[in-house]
């Protein structure tokens, strides 16, 4: 089994609902092809670098995932086909990362941000 790190980009207009399809819509096939999500974070709203089929921004999803290869070519052939999604980025990795969480506020951040605004 190996660790890889897999991020989809939805559509800025997708719906918190539909949002959740998609999560529960990826688990399965992963699931599915004996693979395991160790972790799943919901990045949120974020702007995109460039223009992406006329999108400014993104809902970000991001899946922690241990499983094969076969596993995630499965799942990258659903996602070329969804027209939900904008993109999707599948990094191999040796190990996971499960404490850092690099998208959420925490009060640390809320009082640099305070001091650099004095």
């Amino acid at each position: 089994m190996n660790f890889y790190e897999h991020t989809i980009i939805a559509r800025q207009d997708t719906s918190p609902s539909q949002l959740k399809q998609l999560q529960e819509k990826y688990s399965k096939i992963v699931e599915k092809n004996e693979g395991d999500i160790v972790k799943l974070e919901n990045w949120g709203l974020l702007n995109l670098s460039y223009l992406i089929k006329k999108n400014k921004k993104g809902n970000y999803l991001h899946f922690k995932i241990k499983a094969s290869g076969k596993t995630i070519s499965e799942l990258e052939k659903n996602e070329k086909i969804d027209k939900n999604l904008l993109r999707y980025l599948t990094v191999k990795v040796k190990k996971f990362d499960l404490e850092t969480d690099y998208f959420k506020k925490n009060s640390d951040d809320k009082e640099v941000d305070k001091k650099i605004k004095k």
